[in-house]
């Protein structure tokens, strides 16, 4: 009941965060005089310059710019008054409260973070851009529309209602993407099934292919077919025509049934399986095997244990977004303490699983002014609506999380960073990714909220291996789903040799050359510097196998 009430946050959490940063607080008088002298600082800036609203010696943004990422303020009606004044005194405030959070000695470097992140998300949800009185884009459209704009708004309220009573319901703007129909339509074979995954085998597009086959693992907390959008952005489409023999592994969405299985279990019964089927069908060939999100971080764990173990059927690794090392993951770490852990078992032990809303709902607060406010402004002051797309339509095609993997994953590998640590056990025998010695190649992503590009580049001295790491422009899924020919694409990309002396993250990002264009390209070719001569291909299944359908099979449509 409570979790229903606080999306999912641990009250106790938050609590402690804030008594930690108030009882410091309180015992530093001079840290009070100085976020008191701020404050008047900032009043009587903002009474200054309501003072003087014609003065031409005076800029448009003289007592305070919005960030760079900060798009609220960007269209020129912000630079007129008194919509300007509003702008800069909402901003100087955030500016104090930022101030007024951090840089307090003596409290916990977590504590402060949360302190200010849940402050900023209060403070967002009273920007002049939200209400309509005080934005004059919205003021704008109204005088010009006679108010056509808000009763569009109305109309878009209600349908979000709707679907909020009525989940599972798809938005007017996603029914033109339909899974296996114009989304997700690489041809294929579904070559294996168990419990927990489809194995896709796509058919070739070349008459000759590379002897090495493909598996590509996609992260569990979203749909496989991210990587297989439309034609011309699917990354399985870009492969085949490239000459590779592709598979994919297809999670089945879990519902409570499903309550106990374990991480490990998406590892042996997932990523093994998968593994030993393409052997029956490619033998005797090593294979190339690429994971995004979480499913290179799996794909890096089962590597670790096959490393371990003498098992040398992987011939290289691709990480595309994924993380080794939880320590600097971001603000997605705010919501992970023991509290905040505790909550959610507690929260997931009625149904035996994490909800699809509360894992939106975390990755929608990380990007609140881009995922939330903007879309109130847009979509029920403006009266529009986004247009639709294939990303933003497979973004609403959500997932669940089985109870016991969600804890497993977020205690082993985020709260205690078992993994980077050696502590990770696999079949009841520790692991570590320095016996990993396979080529590997590494992509992260410049605007990254999920796995942030510093967080993935740790494993440089992680593993024992040569390292092809690509920095791309973008964000968590824009800056994988990055095919050649789209504009605005571009990355940085630098070779680091097992034996070569480690270089840091900004001093990588420094002396890397930058190159326009996709990244695409470069890992297609530091692949086929990998891979053999090019053969026939070889068939789709295992030829005494029962018949599993097409793909992209059943399990997408859990």
């Amino acid at each position: 009941m409570l979790a229903r009430m606080t999306g999912g946050i641990s009250p106790a959490a938050l609590s402690m965060a804030y008594l930690d940063w108030a009882c410091h607080l309180a015992a530093a008088p001079q840290r009070q005089i100085e976020i008191a002298h701020n404050a008047w600082h900032a009043m009587r800036l903002v009474a200054e310059r309501s003072l003087h609203f014609s003065d031409p010696r005076r800029g448009a943004w003289d007592l305070i710019k919005p960030q760079a990422a900060d798009h609220r303020f960007s269209k020129p009606q912000w630079a007129t008054q008194p919509f300007n004044l509003f702008a800069q005194a909402f901003l100087l405030g955030e500016e104090w409260w930022h101030n007024a959070t951090t840089g307090i000695r003596g409290v916990d470097p977590a504590n402060e973070a949360v302190v200010d992140f849940s402050i900023r998300q209060l403070l967002d949800m009273f920007a002049p851009s939200n209400f309509a009185a005080t934005n004059p884009e919205v003021l704008e459209r109204t005088f010009q529309s006679g108010g056509e704009n808000l009763a569009f708004g109305w109309q878009n309220w209600l349908a979000d209602l709707m679907q909020v009573l009525r989940p599972g319901t798809p938005s007017s703007g996603d029914a033109k993407f339909v899974v296996g129909e114009t989304v997700a339509t690489a041809p294929g074979r579904i070559v294996f099934r168990n419990r927990l995954i489809e194995l896709i085998q796509y058919a070739p597009t070349t008459e000759k292919v590379r002897p090495e086959p493909l598996l590509i693992v996609p992260a569990w907390i979203m749909k496989y077919y991210i990587l297989d959008l439309s034609p011309h952005n699917s990354l399985v489409r870009y492969l085949t025509d490239q000459g590779f023999t592709v598979f994919m592994i297809s999670w089945r969405n879990p519902g409570a049934e499903d309550r106990d299985l374990a991480f490990d279990d998406y590892r042996s019964l997932g990523v093994m399986t998968a593994l030993d089927t393409i052997g029956k069908i490619v033998p005797d060939r090593p294979i190339h095997a690429a994971g995004y999100c979480l499913g290179g971080t799996l794909l890096s764990i089962t590597a670790a244990a096959m490393a371990r173990d003498g098992d040398e059927r992987l011939k290289t690794i691709t990480l595309f977004a994924a993380q080794t090392d939880f320590t600097e993951a971001g603000e997605l770490t705010l919501f992970i303490n023991e509290s905040q852990v505790a909550f959610l078992e507690d929260m997931m032990w009625e149904r035996g699983y994490l909800d699809t809303t509360q894992m939106a709902g975390a990755f929608q607060l990380l990007r609140s002014n881009d995922l939330i406010w903007s879309r109130v402004s847009r979509d029920y002051l403006l009266g529009e609506r986004a247009h639709a797309s294939d990303l933003m339509a497979w973004n609403a095609d959500a997932t669940r999380l089985p109870y016991r993997m969600h804890s497993e994953y977020l205690r082993k590998l985020f709260l205690n960073n078992d993994l980077a640590e050696g502590r990770y056990r696999v079949d009841g025998k520790p692991i570590v990714l320095s016996d990993i010695h396979t080529p590997m190649f590494v992509v992260g992503t410049l605007r990254d909220h999920v796995a942030p590009w510093k967080s993935t580049y740790k494993v440089h001295y992680e593993v024992d291996a040569d390292v092809t790491f690509v920095l791309a422009s973008g964000g968590h899924n824009a800056g994988i789903v990055a095919p050649p020919g789209e504009q605005g694409h571009s990355h940085q990309v630098r070779t680091k040799g097992a034996d070569a002396p480690y270089l840091g993250p900004d001093e990588w990002q420094q002396v890397s050359p930058r190159v326009e264009g996709s990244w695409w390209p470069a890992w297609i070719g530091w692949l086929e510097r990998q891979s053999g001569t090019p053969v026939d291909p070889p068939q789709l299944g295992i030829g005494n196998a029962d018949d599993l359908g097409n793909a992209p099979g059943d399990y997408v449509h859990t």
